[in-house]
């Protein structure tokens, strides 16, 4: 097991690394150095944040549809087609 001051010792010697390379390093090294039952936890507690707290990227709208009534643009106007609509939402 990794005592706090090897940790940190290490800490020092990657202080010429990238800020973020530094502790995505540290925070494995500190979850390796537990035991098997608290790295377990570790997996646990971050697999709960990401179901929380971690929201998914937004889905843009295709418009995959559109123009998709072109043929209908003759014989409705589209008030008629919203109350069309309206009709078969309320069934």
């Amino acid at each position: 097991m990794l005592s706090y001051a090897d940790w940190s010792r290490r800490q020092k010697r990657q202080e010429g690394k990238g800020v973020m390379e530094t502790r995505v390093q540290s925070l494995v090294e500190m979850i390796e150095s537990l035991p098997p039952e608290l790295q377990q936890e570790v997996r646990d507690f971050v697999t709960f944040l990401m179901e929380t707290r971690v929201r998914p990227r937004r889905k843009y709208l295709r418009l995959t549809w559109a123009g998709g009534l072109r043929d209908l643009r003759e014989q409705f106007t589209s008030l008629e087609l919203q109350k069309k609509i309206l009709e078969w939402w309320g069934d």
